[in-house]
């Protein structure tokens, strides 16, 4: 995208940064909440002006994570990838930019050690692979790492998702498939320690719903705490309504149970939410607000 919408984060020894790829796209509310409208989105207040317009479409990223801790650096969710033809026109034939804010961050693709999918959907897996122009072939983007995808992920996509008739698999043969036919892949549990080190860790927790194995990613350090969503939500409303059904969700019962249980084990805790597709300041708390409702407070605002 462009590097001035990167943005870090600090927890402990822990450094989060986000690279955008897609910045500020606007839709309607109900592309993340089937059932939501606009008029909801213009009566709650805290929405704007950052995560929704004056209208009442909500505003999002599509962005990718590079998390760095004692000499490890780790890609969370590697996003959609440039030149790549999808469902959407939004989606297709993005630039390069991913790896140029990548390199501005001092890092080469040749340093990534560890890339993390929280699930499998395209837009989360794009930059695990590029296209070699003279072969026509994907290679992985990030040669040295270990790319981890959920077991129970992996198998539902194999087995099921890919055959269903609802989904295409063109991402899979893009941008998975490679990796497991060289041998990258790791298949992970739901409850995985991704890595640690002497005073910070980081792992993930189940969150299924969304997909039948999706995670999210948790950071401790210094008795500091993060924790970077994936699709268990989309849009900072969610937090609020964590009840109401999300659009995307392949298990919507699984996928309701999973946001409500999150809210509530992360309301006024401390810990910093950093949103996959939330807007800028994409990182902030679950609270309670005044009136006893539940609100998504942006770092900073």
């Amino acid at each position: 995208m462009a590097r001035d919408t990167m943005m870090s984060w600090q927890v402990g020894d822990v450094t989060v940064t986000r690279i955008v790829e897609i910045w500020n796209f606007t839709d309607h509310i109900n592309m993340t909440m089937s059932d939501a409208t606009p008029e909801e989105v213009i009566a709650l207040e805290w929405l704007h002006p950052h995560y929704a317009t004056p209208e009442g479409q909500q505003r999002m990223n599509f962005q990718g994570f590079v998390v760095q801790a004692g000499g490890r650096n780790i890609v969370v969710d590697s996003c959609i990838g440039a030149g790549r033809q999808r469902d959407f026109d939004v989606f297709c034939n993005l630039p390069e930019g991913f790896l140029e804010d990548l390199e501005s961050l001092g890092l080469t693709r040749d340093q990534v050690d560890t890339v993390l999918c929280t699930h499998l959907h395209f837009d989360h897996v794009g930059w695990n692979t590029w296209k070699d122009p003279e072969t026509g072939t994907y290679k992985p983007t990030f040669p040295n790492a270990r790319y981890l995808f959920g077991r129970t992920e992996y198998d539902a996509w194999q087995n099921v998702i890919r055959h269903d008739g609802h989904h295409t698999d063109t991402h899979l043969v893009e941008c998975v498939d490679p990796i497991v036919e060289l041998g990258l892949a790791d298949f992970i549990e739901a409850d995985h320690v991704i890595a640690e080190g002497p005073g910070w860790r980081i792992f993930t927790e189940p969150s299924h719903g969304h997909t039948p194995g999706h995670v999210h990613v948790c950071i401790e350090s210094k008795g500091e705490r993060a924790v970077i969503t994936g699709d268990l939500m989309h849009h900072p409303m969610q937090c609020a309504m964590p009840h109401r059904t999300a659009t995307f969700d392949m298990d919507k019962d699984a996928g309701r149970a999973s946001r409500i249980s999150f809210v509530e084990k992360y309301r006024d805790s401390g810990v910093v939410v950093i949103g996959a597709h939330f807007f800028d300041p994409t990182a902030g708390h679950i609270e309670t607000a005044p009136d006893g409702a539940t609100w998504f407070h942006g770092l900073g605002l």
